[in-house]
């Protein structure tokens, strides 16, 4: 395992997570999740030895992060945290650079290869048209796309990223996952990312870590979504206490679709209606009556003129 976690607790002055033990490879992709609060980002900064474990030992490379300096954890682990200093008077080439430098000494110029291989990291991440744009006059999602190109070019064997796809749209959300699973199995890197749209992102991840009730459960996404049913339940995203959802019988596509049409629009019990999608329509159950429809707006007009 190139990144080992044996027996940690982590946290501050108490523990966030605790008992975590976990073997990730190079060559993988591992999602990071959980609710707010939980301790991810944390993790994360553990990992780098930002703040100390308070038990147990991380070991990169076969290394104990302990005895690693700055530099020595910059070579091994490239990072990207959501909220990063922006270099006012910086470029989006010069900001891509930047990951060159750890090899040279200061104010060193960069070699033809290295240039080379900004500009292919540029081209990469559709930032070509920003090349020369400073960094105070670019979008969210394309400062977002920025630093991501710095942590790639800093070459390290980890790229680590705190919620990487935040402000980006779905088509540069698919950009960076593509991007950074083509890193992982090309270049032989590890990635661990986290983020709060891990229905897209688990479509690109081998593993996931998933943190909840202070336990960090760990393993290939299917096995971790399937024993941890709130992960796959669209009750997850319940936003009113007085919805009380239905029993339905469908495949979780159209289970989900309907969860979200009922929840947003009433809120009422209806733990007494059985809706189930058969031959390509719903039948809606209510005390031993039956209603058929073909489609969610007429699904929503049905129950709107329920009392």
């Amino acid at each position: 395992m190139y990144l080992q976690i044996n027996n940690a607790n982590i946290g501050y002055h108490h523990d966030l997570i605790s008992d975590v033990n976990v073997g990730l490879n190079l060559g993988e992709v591992c999602l990071l999740i959980g609710n707010n609060g939980v301790g991810k980002t944390t993790l994360i900064k553990s990992i780098l030895h930002q703040i100390p474990l308070l038990k147990g030992e991380i070991f990169i490379g076969s290394k104990n992060i302990k005895n690693l300096s700055v530099k020595e954890i910059a070579e091994n682990v490239a990072v990207v945290f959501s909220k990063s200093v922006v270099p006012q008077n910086y470029t989006v080439e010069d900001l891509i650079s930047l990951g060159k430098y750890i090899y040279y000494p200061f104010y060193f110029e960069l070699k033809k290869e290295d240039r080379e291989e900004v500009h292919h990291i540029i081209e990469e991440l559709d930032l070509l048209p920003y090349k020369n744009t400073l960094l105070k006059n670019l979008s969210d999602g394309n400062l977002q796309k920025a630093f991501i190109g710095r942590a790639i070019t800093q070459n390290s064997p980890v790229i680590i990223l705190d919620e990487p796809t935040t402000h980006l749209d779905e088509k540069n959300k698919i950009i960076i996952l593509q991007t950074l699973r083509k890193l992982a199995k090309k270049q032989n890197k590890l990635i661990l990312f986290s983020s709060h749209d891990w229905r897209l992102a688990k479509e690109f991840a081998d593993k996931i870590l998933y943190v909840k009730n202070k336990c960090l459960y760990s393993g290939i996404v299917e096995d971790i979504l399937m024993n941890h049913e709130e992960l796959t339940h669209p009750s997850l995203f319940k936003i009113s206490e007085k919805f009380v959802a239905p029993h339905i019988i469908a495949p979780a596509v159209y289970k989900e679709m309907l969860f979200s049409l009922l929840q947003k629009n009433f809120e009422k019990d209806f733990s007494s209606f059985t809706f189930e999608w058969k031959n390509n329509s719903w039948l809606i159950s209510i005390n031993s009556t039956q209603y058929e429809y073909q489609s969610y707006e007429e699904i929503l007009n049905f129950v709107k003129n329920i009392h």
